[in-house]
């Protein structure tokens, strides 16, 4: 299956091919910063089932940590995707691939949320211990 998404104003195409890995909320201080929202919904992906198939050269990339590379539209601003290397995987916003059915599974750094959510998902206080966290839960 393939999902094609755009920034804001269409001058970066971005198609993701298969299924993500992991779908759900990160509600980090970095994540709520970059996404101006409570709360962020990621889908992320293995580095094979991205690419930019138009407009690669509007694509720049901040990386305020070596965990995070956040990919944006130079020229409208829009968000794209943010690549995380330790993890292996890149976080594609579910808003810029619209055909995906966001189906979330989690919320990670639950222990930062401004915007509690009761929604019977699990509640991490930060990332699965897989992914070098603690895998500690948190009560809704």
């Amino acid at each position: 299956m393939k999902h094609v998404g755009n920034c804001f104003c269409g001058a970066v195409t971005v198609e993701v091919t298969g299924a993500p890995e992991a779908m759900g909320y990160c509600h980090c201080r970095s994540c709520r910063s970059w996404s101006g929202g409570p709360v962020n919904a990621f889908t992320l992906w293995k580095p094979e089932a991205v690419r930019i198939t138009e407009g690669a050269q509007h694509v720049e990339t901040f990386a305020k940590t070596p965990q995070s590379q956040r990919k944006y539209c130079r020229k409208c601003g829009g968000h794209l995707m943010t690549n995380h290397p330790p993890l292996g995987l890149i976080d594609v916003f579910s808003a810029t691939i619209p055909t995906l059915a966001f189906t979330p599974g989690v919320h990670v750094n639950y222990a930062e949320t401004v915007l509690p959510m009761r929604d019977g998902l699990p509640k991490l206080k930060d990332f699965p211990a897989e992914f070098g966290g603690s895998g500690e839960m948190m009560q809704e």
